[in-house]
């Protein structure tokens, strides 16, 4: 399958996808062929609303666990597929179910917003999803005086705080893809790229933040992208999301904020698991398949959809 030229995988996973009503939903952090070839590319938010109201007998995600978790529990009746299984997260695997039960325990009056990248355990244990997309939005939808745990994501969390001037107890938890971005790194290409102005994703560092010109959900940064007379663009985010903006603005330039000195990149390890050559075996075989218990499916759906509903 290897040696299949890309052009013949994609024929094939088009033709397997009208033969068995399949769609498929790619997050901007895939790989620039899976996007290409995606019935929808989108952020967390996004895809989840496509999920929701697709008539698809199967979707293929492309993405990483917790988001086919999610489609999933959206979608009880319907089969989705990973094309890699141990595509997972490093924020949702920074909050285990067990250890959020204890720190949940020591907060007994406050409500739990939970960020959409946590496992759909720690969804089970959650009073509202949200996303970087609508995060403001629904904090805000409680009153002032509403005691609030928010995780797992203490920069988004910290960021949100600052924003709304509330006081949200933050699980320790972080996007290693954004919390590894340096500040060295960032002025470096401000220094060598005078006028360029600085995009960052709320995942990122205080630090990194108070430096940007603009932040926003990953779709939030690419319309920005988009609608801004700039030309030049410094990304703190991960790499993906460059197809997208060159292909919206190719007179533009975009400069991704590296994780090193030895590449111009900041990859997740887990999104670029998945390939075009996964993908079809996925559609062929119909698995890998994300199958969760039905308890757990009907604990998680409640604060999805009261996120939809807040996000419309």
């Amino acid at each position: 399958m290897k040696n299949i030229p890309p052009e013949l995988i994609t024929e094939k996973i088009l033709s397997l996808k009208r033969e068995k009503n399949a769609v498929i939903l790619a997050h901007y952090y895939q790989v620039p062929e899976i996007q290409d070839i995606a019935d929808f590319v989108g952020d967390s938010l996004g895809l989840s609303q496509q999920a929701f109201k697709t008539k698809a007998d199967i979707i293929v995600f492309a993405g990483v666990h917790f988001m086919a978790e999610t489609v999933k529990i959206l979608n009880p009746a319907k089969k989705v597929l990973l094309p890699d299984l141990e595509a997972g997260c490093s924020l949702a695997d920074s909050c285990p179910p067990d250890k959020f039960q204890e720190f949940k325990k020591s907060y007994p009056d406050h409500i739990v917003i939970s960020y959409i990248n946590c496992s759909a355990q720690i969804k089970t244990m959650s009073d509202v999803i949200c996303t970087s997309s609508n995060a403001k939005k629904i904090v805000e939808s409680f009153p002032k005086d509403q005691k609030i745990i928010f995780a797992p994501d203490k920069n988004l969390g910290g960021y949100i705080n600052a924003q709304t001037g509330r006081k949200m107890v933050l699980w320790n938890g972080s996007c290693e893809v954004h919390d590894i971005i340096r500040t060295e790194a960032v002025i470096k290409l401000k220094t060598e790229n005078p006028g360029a102005l600085l995009i960052a994703h709320p995942e990122c560092k205080a630090v990194i933040l108070e430096l940007a010109d603009f932040i926003g959900s990953t779709t939030a940064l690419l319309d920005y992208t988009i609608k801004s007379p700039a030309l030049k663009f410094i990304v703190a985010t991960e790499t993906g999301i460059l197809h997208q903006m060159k292909k919206n603005s190719p007179q533009k330039e975009f400069y991704i904020v590296p994780t090193d000195e030895t590449c111009s990149c900041n990859d997740c390890p887990y999104m670029k698991m998945n390939t075009l050559e996964k993908l079809y075996a996925a559609l062929f075989n119909e698995k890998p398949e994300i199958k969760l218990s039905g308890r757990v499916m009907d604990k998680a759906i409640k604060p999805i959809l009261r996120m939809l509903e807040l996000s419309e």
